[in-house]
């Protein structure tokens, strides 16, 4: 992604802690993007949303008095939704097996750790930007593609479950 222009990218940063939007806000201009726009919870998140399109939207987690996770299926699943395919980054200081699956399952696109980093940022933003995943929709849940990796050697139905009963060790960045 190095010398790829970015100015003409729209962000929305949701997240209760004003010193971390100023922090990823920093992080994102260095890049040369301008255009971003700040939200103090999901709820003046969904306000930004009606009046303004956005290409990528960084969310924290845990928030009151809308979560990122009740945002993200609001902006998934709602027929009033003005951005269901937007991509999602989900930056949480609560990196665990749970966080993650419930982030996945509610249709988060990309899935950052705090403390942030330059290289982590850029990382997700490549991702979202140069490696898009395609939308499904199977039973209840709507959101990009959950599967991340395709291990062309597992020979079962579930994969997850087949690393889980094998005990092995949970990392968020093998994931996401």
């Amino acid at each position: 992604m190095n010398g790829m222009d970015l100015k003409a990218l729209s962000l929305l940063l949701v997240d209760d802690n004003q010193n971390m939007r100023k922090i990823l806000g920093a992080i994102l201009k260095s890049f040369g993007i301008r255009d971003i726009q700040e939200a103090d919870d999901g709820l003046q998140a969904l306000r930004i949303l009606n009046g303004k399109e956005v290409d990528i939207i960084f969310t924290d987690l845990m928030m009151q008095p809308v979560d990122g996770l009740a945002f993200i299926r609001w902006i998934r699943t709602s027929t009033a939704s003005p951005c269901r395919f937007v991509p999602i980054i989900m930056v949480t200081g609560h990196a665990t097996k749970r966080s993650l699956d419930e982030a996945r399952m509610a249709g988060v696109t990309e899935f950052l750790a705090k403390p942030l980093n330059a290289r982590g940022v850029m990382h997700r933003l490549n991702e979202v930007i140069n490696n898009p995943r395609p939308f499904v929709r199977v039973g209840d849940y709507f959101g990009p593609c959950r599967r991340r990796r395709i291990d062309h050697e597992f020979a079962g139905q579930e994969r997850r479950a087949a690393a889980e009963a094998a005990g092995e060790d949970f990392d968020p960045e093998d994931v996401y």
